[in-house]
């Protein structure tokens, strides 16, 4: 019998991770495709979903790139911010 592992708790403090191109639209698209399709099950909705940002040119994906791009760099910036001060917290803890 496999043994189950423990997950490490997440910190509440931690940033949240940033989100994909796909996900910036999907969030704009999923009231859209619930109202185009009324009663539609949960896993319908994210195959819709899948098919439209397959079917998207470069072109019409580009806001969403960007949308992508800008929110990675405010994560990288909010981790490094979040790493320095649990450093110095574990510094203060360790004196």
């Amino acid at each position: 019998m496999a043994r189950k592992g423990t997950r490490k708790k997440k910190d509440p403090n931690a940033p949240k991770r940033s989100l994909s191109a796909y996900m910036f639209f999907a969030n704009e698209q999923r009231d859209i495709v619930r109202a185009e399709n009324p009663g539609i099950a949960f896993g319908q909705i994210g195959k819709i979903l899948g098919e439209k940002w397959k079917a998207l040119d470069i072109k019409n994906r580009g806001p969403y790139e960007a949308k992508a791009l800008t929110d990675k760099k405010r994560y990288e910036l909010e981790k490094a911010e979040y790493l320095k001060t649990k450093a110095a917290a574990a510094a203060a803890a360790a004196e």
